[in-house]
């Protein structure tokens, strides 16, 4: 990267171009939304003073860069935060993530907004030095768990338990399961359901077990298909159905073989079931008490989650250094079980 500040004089060739556009053209090692950050932030400067991103270019201008295009590397924080921990040896710790926190902060996190409340940051400040097999943002992390999703999550100490506890979530050796609450009750009493999944082209902050088109030209009409996603497999048994004023619900155990993005939340929603709590795979935010069922004295007529009603309540998986069976449950936690508890008694006796 050369010296700073960086300057450009755009062409004829340039002319009404935009300048976001023509500066991530210029600097290839950034990305367009580096560029537009940086423009945002005033560090770019048009003929001496600050602009706008859809700025079309005349092709005469004099565009400096104050600062270097490349954001430093973001690291991880300690962030004294309290921390639900299930079990602790040398190599590995059990936690009971809550929902609502995130495991790690994001590649694209701002430096200002990274790592904030985030797991990673209460493990480092509680056991100062984990595994880098991950990298600076992700020390530890094995696997994840939704930001609204609550329970057991396994962190490697060191790397080579990071490795072997690794290798076993590749061999699928790892055993999890789930307790999730869904609308409706589910066709079939136990089913494993096997749906590749893919990143939704049209929402990006979903996933989806939809087949993609090989073109949008004759292959589709052909009928042809491709599928741009990856093998999941989710095996889900009803362990209680609940007939309620406010909707029929099914309680689940799930058992999940593979870790897809969004995974148990995607398949029970491409059954016609979502998670309650889920509105991002189409579960309603709150809970309506329906007008032809009576409810029982107090109860009121919406009930609300602010949360998803999946929780990881068991894990079990081989100690990477003695080989040791460990097995890790943890109960619902008092907001999912009073929400059933509200459901189950919201009827008239």
């Amino acid at each position: 990267m050369p010296d700073f500040p960086l300057t450009f004089t755009p062409s004829a060739d340039n002319v009404n171009q935009r300048l976001d556009q023509y500066l991530a053209a210029q600097i290839t090692e950034v990305s367009r939304a580096r560029v537009q950050q940086l423009i945002e932030r005033g560090e770019v400067l048009v003929n001496g003073a600050a602009a706008k991103a859809s700025l079309r270019l005349r092709g005469d201008e004099l565009i400096t860069i104050t600062v270097p295009p490349q954001a430093p590397p973001l690291r991880a924080i300690a962030e004294e935060i309290p921390l639900d921990i299930v079990y602790e040896d040398q190599d590995l710790a059990v936690v009971n993530k809550p929902a609502g926190m995130m495991v790690h902060a994001g590649a694209g996190a701002t430096d200002d907004a990274r790592n904030r409340g985030t797991l990673v940051n209460a493990l480092l400040h509680h056991f100062k030095a984990l595994s880098g097999v991950g990298g600076e943002l992700r020390p530890g992390i094995v696997h994840r768990l939704d930001r609204a999703t609550s329970g057991l999550m396994v962190v490697a100490k060191n790397d080579e338990a990071h490795r072997r506890l690794a290798r076993q979530f590749s061999l699928r050796e790892v055993h999890k399961t789930y307790v999730a609450l869904v609308h409706g009750w589910p066709k079939k009493e136990r089913a494993t359901i096997q749906s590749q999944i893919s990143r939704d082209a049209q929402r990006r902050t979903r996933m989806t077990t939809r087949q993609i088109p090989t073109s949008l030209g004759q292959n589709r009409a052909a009928g042809a298909f491709r599928r741009r996603g990856r093998e999941a497999v989710t095996h889900y048994v009803v362990t209680r159905k609940i007939d309620s004023p406010y909707g029929k619900f099914a309680l689940l155990e799930v058992k999940i073989e593979t870790g897809r993005t969004h995974q148990i939340r995607v398949h029970m929603a491409s059954l016609g079931d979502p998670v309650v709590g889920d509105s991002l795979y189409g579960a309603p935010a709150k809970l309506q008490a329906q007008s032809n069922k009576p409810r029982a004295a107090g109860m009121p007529a919406v009930l609300a989650l602010e949360r998803n009603f999946l929780h990881s309540a068991q894990l079990e998986l081989a100690h990477p250094r003695t080989k040791e069976i460990l097995k890790f449950s943890c109960p619902l936690p008092e907001e999912l079980e009073r929400l059933l508890s509200k459901l189950e008694i919201g009827a008239p006796l």
